[in-house]
């Protein structure tokens, strides 16, 4: 039976505070990740913007965006890595409609 894929977008907003490196390093991470477990479709680097509100007393964050394709079950995965990542402040998963 054929393994059915599902398209995805995730965005993720990263600390600034330990600098363009440490950023780079997590984007790399993440993309790293989705890549072993699916396919990424198209990215956008947003760049730091400043936040609505502070997070964790920071009041700036870096964005990025990534719209892949994975199995169902990968998006969850994918939730409890960004959970228990230092310098992610925030991160949203959503299925886009077909």
């Amino acid at each position: 039976m054929a393994e059915i894929k599902r398209s995805y977008e995730t965005v993720a907003i990263f600390n600034t505070k330990d600098g363009e490196e440490a950023v780079a390093a997590l984007i790399e991470k993440f993309k790293a990740l989705i890549s072993e477990n699916g396919t990424i479709d198209n990215e956008a680097d947003w760049g730091k913007r400043k936040l609505a509100y502070p997070i964790e007393d920071e009041t700036e964050g870096y964005y990025y965006v990534i719209n892949f394709t994975s199995v169902p079950e990968f998006p969850a995965e994918l939730d409890r890595v960004y959970k228990i990542t230092d310098g992610v402040l925030r991160s949203l998963i959503v299925e886009n409609e077909q």
